[in-house]
């Protein structure tokens, strides 16, 4: 991230823990056409946060670099590593995965994933909310990747975990926010929690409507990386999200149900100009 898009924001950090984050857009690195590809596209998302899939780098059995390559264009820009446990289908199975990442990549921090549907990759609650409570006694930064139900958002911060990732839509489906009163409803009543929108999103529009509704950040991969444009698009995704962010910090007027007339026609006019001509 240069210098001047980081003093733009730089009042605007958020925090986990007692790390600062100025980017609010979270980077995952599946399905790229190269690491190369992948490396161009961290850096013109300036992101400060890379996902990282633990199951997925044990399946390559080599990564030929792939590590090497992305740490380089994240150190550039401050970015941390946030290992996930997809693939996952139970709470021992995402705990000791989880451990194996933090032997791996030397971080505590991880996104959590315990899928209960194979057709739309939803999150299963029970089994999501055991993971985080015993993962988050053995010390670990956990953001739980979930639903937008309220009720499971509760007891996932109960149980510790550090932020709360509630999906847009089903994982890769681009459709981005199809539920956006439970969003906003989340929103509301979470009001000190951080909130991250994870999965569906589709377009920078998708990004920056999150933004909209006070979201703290979003984390999105095949929106990028299926791009015909990977890099070009991290960028398009980089400012959508900036501007949402700005457009919620500036406030945005309320709706109305019917018409409001900007030019006033009754009472005192604006006069432009000259009121003598």
């Amino acid at each position: 991230m240069d210098s001047s898009s980081l003093a733009h924001i730089a009042d605007d950090a958020w925090h986990v823990g007692d790390v600062r984050l100025a980017s609010r857009f979270i980077l995952g690195t599946a399905r790229y056409p190269s690491p190369r590809v992948l490396a161009d596209a961290i850096t013109a998302s300036g992101t400060q946060l890379v996902t990282v899939g633990l199951k997925r780098q044990l399946a390559a059995a080599g990564d030929n670099g792939f590590l090497d390559i992305i740490r380089s264009a994240m150190q550039a820009q401050g970015a941390r590593l946030l290992p996930n446990t997809a693939g996952c289908r139970t709470a021992r199975e995402a705990i000791e995965l989880a451990h194996m990442a933090r032997e791996l990549y030397g971080t505590p921090w991880l996104k959590l994933e315990v899928v209960g549907d194979e057709y739309t990759l939803q999150p299963d609650p029970i089994e999501l909310v055991e993971a985080a409570r015993q993962l988050a006694r053995d010390g670990f930064v956990v953001f739980p990747y979930c639903t937008d139900d309220l009720v499971t958002c509760k007891r996932l911060l109960d149980a510790g975990c550090a932020a709360l990732m509630p999906w847009g839509a089903p994982i890769g489906s681009g459709q981005g926010l199809i539920n956006p009163f439970a969003l906003r409803l989340l929103r509301e009543r979470l009001h000190d929690a951080i909130l991250v929108v994870d999965a569906g999103i589709g377009a920078p529009s998708d990004a920056a409507r999150a933004l909209e509704m006070g979201y703290d950040a979003v984390l999105l991969n095949s929106a990028v990386s299926q791009s015909p444009d990977p890099v070009r698009m991290a960028g398009a995704f980089r400012r959508a999200i900036e501007a949402g962010r700005d457009a919620y910090r500036a406030g945005i007027m309320a709706r109305q149900d019917f018409a409001v007339a900007t030019t006033p026609v009754t009472g005192d006019p604006l006069l432009l100009g000259d009121a003598r001509c």
